[in-house]
């Protein structure tokens, strides 16, 4: 039996990496997917991929403008959504003396204020019982140089679990956080590392990860669809962190 059958579930940033993997599992479990990007080509890729299932919206993340014309365009085609998953985001690194403005607002824009607005432009769209789960990452939680930044974007989506769960229980909505360690996907090409240097910087994370390996984009999107199931019911405001034991032991 397909879990998500006669269901229709919302993937911010579903065109790749994560999101495209837990759009495309989502789809597999009988789901009703709608995807966004801001890159019309990606967009139309991911769509092609996911089949008749899936619907694709271009969407800015990090631009709050956007984030309403997203919930009214679900609303006017009368969709309503029993699962979302904010996962679109930018991982940006920099030593703290090299952050200036335009660096700080391109990561909250995306990361912290595009997930805040995306949700509260969708919450009337919400279905009770619905589950909302934001892509943090552990690096909320370690003291990696460079992401001083980055994770701090995390670390107030990590917050968001808790006080949106306050805000939105009383609908039947639980809000919940999955933060992955590194993961295989198309976000390392985009860190602001010279290529020559990234093989490197791959290298050094991987050697700090117990298991000796980076995680999968599939493995972080069967998280995804657990939070969001009825098997996690009694689950709300909390936190799974998978990351191959590198912030645990």
């Amino acid at each position: 039996m397909k879990r998500y059958a006669n269901k229709t579930v919302l993937v911010t940033g579903g065109n790749s990496g994560i999101g495209l993997a837990t759009a495309r599992q989502f789809v597999n479990e009988g789901a009703r997917v709608v995807i966004t990007g801001r890159d019309q080509a990606r967009l139309d890729a991911a769509r092609e991929q996911l089949g008749s299932a899936a619907i694709a919206i271009l969407s800015d993340a990090a631009d709050s403008d956007s984030a309403k014309a997203l919930g009214a365009a679900l609303a006017q085609r009368g969709i309503t959504l029993d699962a979302v998953f904010i996962n679109a985001g930018v991982a940006r690194f920099s030593p703290f003396e090299g952050v200036d403005d335009a660096f700080w607002d391109a990561t909250f824009n995306t990361n912290v204020k595009g997930a805040y607005f995306t949700i509260q432009a969708i919450t009337p769209l919400l279905n009770r019982g619905a589950a909302v789960i934001l892509n943090g990452s552990i690096n909320a939680h370690i003291g990696m140089e460079n992401s001083s930044v980055y994770a701090a974007s995390k670390a107030a989506l990590i917050s968001f679990a808790k006080t949106l769960s306050a805000e939105l229980i009383g609908r039947g909505v639980r809000v919940n956080v999955v933060s992955p360690g590194p993961v295989t996907t198309p976000l390392y090409g985009k860190l602001g590392i010279a290529p020559e240097q990234l093989d490197a910087v791959a290298a050094g994370i991987q050697s700090q990860v117990p298991l000796k390996r980076f995680g999968t984009p599939d493995e972080v999107a069967s998280a995804v669809l657990y939070l969001a199931s009825p098997e996690a019911a009694f689950i709300v405001g909390t936190e799974l962190i998978m990351d191959g034991g590198m912030s645990q032991l």
